[in-house]
């Protein structure tokens, strides 16, 4: 029960990211990021038990789910029929599940947890940003 719990929440919010813009989550975070908080976590310390590795796997599996995001939104945009929409939103979902599955050292609850923690918490949103400045490149 828990494992679809995350990966309802996984699926819930990366669909949310693909709602208001093709704009990452990370963006989101960076927007809500009022003053600079190094070295500091929120009230929880989400930020204090993400090590450099997570962040790293993050990276990695983040950027092959944004793949698969840019390739159903367009999909989704380019279609007109309700029910064809939903069913790429499903499918879309699925397949962004499967990316963060592929990826090594991570698991669909730890990139929940970590995607949540970005959006949250303006610390980590900025050591997952710089990880992923530096993965981009090698990824492409």
């Amino acid at each position: 029960m828990t494992r679809y719990t995350s990966i309802a929440s996984l699926t819930a919010a990366i669909f949310s990211v693909m709602v208001f813009t093709p704009a990452s989550a990370l963006e989101i975070a960076q927007a809500q990021e009022t003053q600079p908080t190094q070295g500091q976590t929120d009230n929880k310390g989400t930020g204090a038990v993400i090590s450099d590795q997570k962040i790293e796997a993050f990276a990695v599996a983040y950027l092959q789910v944004d793949k698969v995001r840019q390739e159903y939104s367009a999909k989704i945009e380019a279609t007109s029929d309700a029910a064809a929409k939903k069913a790429l939103e499903t499918e879309g979902s699925k397949k962004m599940v499967e990316a963060v599955k592929a990826s090594p050292s991570i698991s669909v609850e730890e990139y929940s947890a970590i995607l949540t923690a970005a959006q949250s918490d303006p610390a980590v949103a900025k050591k997952v940003q710089a990880e992923l400045q530096k993965t981009a490149p090698a990824q492409q």
